[in-house]
């Protein structure tokens, strides 16, 4: 059966997060996923676009803020707006997951989920969509399913899932128990693991039922399936928003991958190695993605002009800025109207710092 035939297969989206890896060109009030940054579409307009012809747009989940929301919606008509879920605050990738599994529950008996992320780049959608098909039917199986990258350098910046065995099961794609998930390792770690073949780089995305993935909660986040149940609750009663207010504020934040991944039963990785993938985790890895002059130049959203430079990016928040470099190599420039950021390319990992000294000295005006 065609998948998109499949009444009880759902996309979450997940589109809330603050987009301060790419600052200053992302921000709170427009991160990442509302960025041009891979042609005339934002990213959460290329994502909407990948699901076609597999997952309607009724089955398709948003979860966001609400100011989020708002913008979220002007970029594309194609999604209900009974579908978007509100996060009041954010609480970690295991409350915004539980959240709309518990939303899906109450529609769909027996649902599966595909959890994705509104901000990656997927450049062969072909085989983006054949992966979500086998992830399904594994997921149908009671496996957790997580899409795991081939690693093409050693990053210290990525997640990371030790490969086991292969599953001896029929499936139409290989599948690999998860023996470890080893979060952001430091360089020699990340070294040793690039070297050894056994790891892939955790892509954010999953698949699983929505009773699977809530009985991993209720089993190792306890707490949270208790609020999750709590709101649950009121959404038979016509209370939810209330619910949501009181309850939503009292979780303890925590991710999937350390709340639930790492203990659960049965977790199993689906190699996605040609899906010309990037997280667009840095300034740096936008050079694996986007065309370059011949002397390795790129320009992204504005008007550029380089004179004895190479590897050189020029990015600006005013498509009519015109950008000049003259003798540079391997520098990121990044023009906006509110901060200004010239950085090696080498050095881009260090905006994680620049935004922590930002929130730490209370100059939320420039995140």
């Amino acid at each position: 059966m065609d998948i998109q035939e499949k009444n009880e297969f759902f996309a979450v989206i997940m589109a809330g997060g603050g987009g301060t890896r790419l600052w200053p060109w992302s921000r709170k009030e427009k991160p990442k996923q509302m960025l041009k940054i891979f042609g005339e579409k934002t990213m959460f307009e290329l994502t909407l676009d990948r699901l076609e012809g597999l997952i309607d747009a009724d089955h398709i989940l948003v979860v966001t803020t609400n100011e989020q929301a708002e913008k979220l919606k002007e970029l594309s008509d194609k999604i209900p707006l009974e579908n978007y879920l509100i996060e009041p605050i954010p609480r970690g990738t295991a409350s915004v997951i539980g959240l709309a599994a518990i939303h899906l529950e109450k529609r769909t008996k027996n649902s599966v989920m595909a959890v994705l992320t509104a901000d990656h780049i997927i450049q062969n959608v072909p085989y983006f969509q054949q992966l979500l098909h086998f992830g399904f039917n594994a997921a149908e199986d009671d496996y957790l399913v997580t899409l795991g990258i081939k690693p093409t350098f050693p990053s210290t910046g990525m997640g990371y899932i030790e490969q086991g065995n292969k599953i001896p099961a029929n499936f139409p794609h290989d599948l690999f128990e998860v023996k470890r998930f080893t979060e952001k390792p430091d360089q020699k770690t990340a070294d040793c693991f690039y070297e050894s073949g056994k790891y892939a780089w955790n892509s954010g995305m999953f698949l699983w039922k929505t009773s699977r993935v809530l009985e991993e909660i209720s089993l190792h986040i306890p707490d949270l399936f208790g609020q999750l149940t709590r709101i649950s609750q009121a959404m038979d009663s016509g209370t939810y928003e209330t619910a949501m207010k009181e309850v939503w504020s009292t979780i303890q934040p925590v991710t999937i991958d350390y709340g639930i991944m790492e203990k659960a039963k049965r977790v199993v990785v689906l190699p996605a190695n040609s899906l010309g993938w990037s997280d667009i985790g840095s300034w740096d890895s936008i050079y694996d993605v986007l065309p370059q002059d011949s002397n390795g130049n790129i320009t992204i959203n504005c008007r550029s002009h380089y004179i004895d430079s190479e590897g050189t990016l020029t990015c600006s928040d005013n498509s009519e800025k015109m950008i000049v470099a003259v003798g540079l190599k391997n520098v990121v420039i990044v023009e906006t109207d509110h901060a200004v950021l010239v950085c090696p390319k080498e050095k881009t990992q260090t905006v994680r710092d620049i935004v922590a000294f930002l929130k730490e000295n209370h100059l939320d005006n420039y995140l």
